[in-house]
């Protein structure tokens, strides 16, 4: 493949056609009319062309738990999805909370090439909630580490998250807290309300999110820190993060696709590829977070990617993992329950699913501007298919998707890593740069 491509007649986010020049990883020209000897041209005509996108919330498993998913694995389903820049979740085995985890793992995204691989370090030692974690050693090593959670845990003691918000202050962190008070949802199985009655599942109920982010939320304010609230999932949350803002809090929060579209009515079926923390809410909850996104209360979508291994949901409900993978499926899944809605726009994709998230984990290299000179990591997406989500969509290690079955708009036609193409023509490549 030349060095140079010429995609012509996409659609820059989703408004004007313009033809993009690609040339040494980046942006060289945009506009009209363009033409370049000796360049590959590329049909894009009715193409929506994204700067690439970020997820700020992946797991990628590795080290330590590779059955479920390894860093090139990950890497590749999050290009196939049109992703250019992940954030790696810090519950490995050992966990991210020092610098040499954090920079294996950098080391290891750099060597796959499909996607900037971003590690996020845990805030307190092996995720344990006891003693703040190297945040300091993370944030001045190779991989600058500027993202701190223990998400799958909650940083239950106040006096901890205050300390940890405070310890980031120096070097322009931010705390990402998964809001759930661990003695309100003790044993729960599923979202707490009638569906749970019915079932006789001990239920997870919404205050216990609520909860603690009205705690970190004030906690933030008082301490003039940055605070980052991963997978809100709840009306309550949304109003929150609302009332925060109104008073100057320096907050954001992130939904995941799943939280956009699914109920737990799909629960009935003890289905395990629906179980998930934060569980799948009621209705009223999933139109609060859509008109929360489309309001500027909730900042970015995030994946939350979380693979396992089929045997850790092809058993009882109860025994079942939490988790669901993602990347493959979120442009597609906001595309049906945010744009064909008509709550948000393809700017306002470009905003919430790159540049926000870019900003946010303060990724330099993504989430620019299309214009010239900037670097080229891009998605080229076809808003126009509708298709059945199948297992040969997934391109990571593990297919517990609960989108399998389910039809979905769109496909991702080209993804461009700083200028190396990762996926050509809709297929995945083996090697980025190389055609499969």
């Amino acid at each position: 493949m030349s060095e140079t491509l010429l995609f012509r007649g996409a659609l820059v986010e989703g408004t004007t056609a313009a033809d993009v020049i690609v040339d040494g990883g980046v942006i060289a020209e945009i506009g009209p009319g363009l033409s370049r000897a000796g360049a590959t041209v590329v049909d894009a005509d009715g193409l929506v062309l994204l700067p690439g996108l970020v997820d700020l919330h992946t797991h990628l498993r590795e080290p330590g738990y590779e059955a479920s998913e390894t860093i090139l694995t990950g890497s590749r389903a999050a290009a196939a999805g049109g992703y250019s820049a992940v954030f790696a979740m810090p519950n490995t085995s050992p966990v991210a909370d020092t610098a040499g985890v954090v920079e294996q793992e950098l080391a290891l995204g750099e060597a796959a090439g499909f996607v900037t691989v971003q590690p996020i370090g845990a805030v307190t030692v092996g995720q344990k909630g006891e003693r703040l974690a190297e945040l300091g050693a993370m944030a001045d090593s190779r991989a600058r580490v500027r993202v701190f959670s223990d998400d799958g845990f909650c940083v239950w003691d106040p006096l901890i998250m205050r300390r940890a918000l405070e310890y980031v202050k120096a070097f322009d962190g931010v705390i990402a807290q998964h809001a759930q008070d661990p003695r309100l949802t003790e044993g729960a199985q599923m979202n707490e309300g009638a569906v749970s009655a019915e079932l006789g599942l001990a239920g997870w109920p919404a205050v216990a999110e609520e909860s603690i982010i009205a705690r970190d939320v004030l906690l933030a304010e008082h301490v003039g820190s940055r605070l980052h609230v991963c997978h809100l999932s709840t009306a309550g949350s949304v109003d929150i993060i609302r009332w925060a803002k109104k008073r100057g809090v320096n907050v954001t929060a992130e939904v995941t696709p799943h939280h956009l579209l699914l109920t737990d009515e799909l629960v009935r079926d003890y289905d395990a590829r629906f179980k998930v923390n934060p569980p799948l809410r009621r209705e009223e909850d999933v139109l609060a977070v859509r008109e929360g996104l489309a309001d500027g209360t909730i900042d970015i979508v995030a994946t939350d990617h979380a693979p396992h291994p089929a045997e850790a949901k092809a058993c009882e409900w109860h025994a079942a993992a939490n988790g669901m993978v993602g990347l493959e499926s979120a442009l597609r899944v906001v595309q049906q329950a945010m744009v064909d809605t008509g709550l948000i726009t393809w700017g306002d994709v470009a905003r919430i699913m790159s540049r926000e998230p870019a900003r946010i984990g303060r990724l330099e290299g993504h989430g620019t501007p299309l214009t010239a000179g900037q670097p080229a990591s891009l998605a080229f997406y076809d808003p126009s298919p509708r298709r059945t989500f199948t297992t040969d969509d997934l391109r990571g290690r593990s297919v517990n998707s609960p989108y399998l079955g389910r039809e979905l708009p769109g496909d991702v036609r080209w993804t461009l890593h700083r200028g190396t193409v990762t996926v050509a023509d809709g297929a995945l490549l083996d090697a980025p740069g190389v055609r499969a």
